[in-house]
């Protein structure tokens, strides 16, 4: 039987991995926060967060099921299906190949308070930026998205390997400096969310492969079932959300994010250099 306490902080973590995963806040940030004050950051800690994040990717897969099974179904005679999955594999690649050279120099080098909180500031700085600029849209839908503006997006979702940047965050935002409209942007990032954050998860999969037990099934089975749910809820809130609303308040919470890190790291409260 799998301690209680673990189970509450299996809960906690997984409602944070959900609700911050596909909003441009930066889930890691979040979960090296929370983990923290948790006390539950250790080898196992970490594990559990490769478990929540599957389960979150679920949740998107779950939301856009039929868009996806059909686009499947289709590839070989609709144009639309063919062109969604041209610009997902061009977004995917400059992700998958920078990671591939640079992902160990990046948790080296650049997994401190002082790059977490740049990036979070910068990141809110530069949606308002995106925000208070006049809007010139090319690509209403995601239907609408050239393999060229795939690529950008693609460059834009590299940048999230910055620890505190938010992968939906650089995309998101990305999409809107490219011209794209804010629900493309949004359910462009949600669905190069699938390939990109499998790939992540089954490369951490294998490499932390010796950590995983059959004993810490509950607390997997607490954490990965919340952080569906949470994730479903933040997909669908956020895409409700910005057909009313834009980013603006994404942005000052970031900004606010951004300068807490800096606080507690400088008064000894969070070790921002654990992950």
């Amino acid at each position: 039987m799998t301690d209680p306490t673990l189970l509450f902080h299996a809960l906690i973590l997984g409602i944070v991995e959900g609700l911050t995963e596909f909003l441009p806040v930066s889930s890691t940030g979040h979960l090296i926060l929370v983990g923290q004050l948790l006390d539950f950051n250790d080898d196992k800690g970490k594990v559990f967060e490769i478990a929540i994040q599957f389960a979150a990717i679920l949740a998107v897969v779950w939301e856009y099921r039929v868009r996806l099974f059909h686009t499947l179904a289709s590839m070989t005679s609709e144009a639309v299906s063919q062109r969604l999955a041209i610009n997902l594999i061009v977004a995917f690649l400059p992700a998958a190949v920078l990671g591939f050279l640079f992902l160990k120099q990046i948790k080296t080098y650049l997994f401190n308070p002082f790059v977490v909180a740049s990036a979070l500031i910068i990141g809110g700085i530069l949606i308002l930026w995106a925000e208070r600029r006049q809007h010139v849209v090319h690509a209403e839908t995601v239907d609408d998205l050239t393999w060229q503006d795939a690529l950008k997006v693609g460059f834009a979702q590299a940048l999230a390997m910055i620890p505190g940047t938010s992968r939906s965050g650089a995309t998101i935002i990305g999409g809107l400096f490219f011209g794209l409209s804010r629900r493309a942007a949004t359910e462009f990032s949600f669905f190069l969310a699938i390939p990109t954050m499998f790939a992540a998860t089954f490369y951490d999969v294998y490499k932390n492969r010796d950590l995983f037990s059959m004993a810490d099934f509950e607390l997997f089975a607490v954490g990965g079932v919340v952080s569906f749910i949470s994730a479903f809820l933040a997909v669908r809130g956020l895409i409700y959300f910005i057909s009313r609303h834009d980013f603006t308040v994404f942005a000052w919470y970031r900004i606010v994010f951004g300068v807490l890190v800096l606080v507690s790291a400088q008064q000894g409260w969070v070790d921002w250099g654990t992950h």
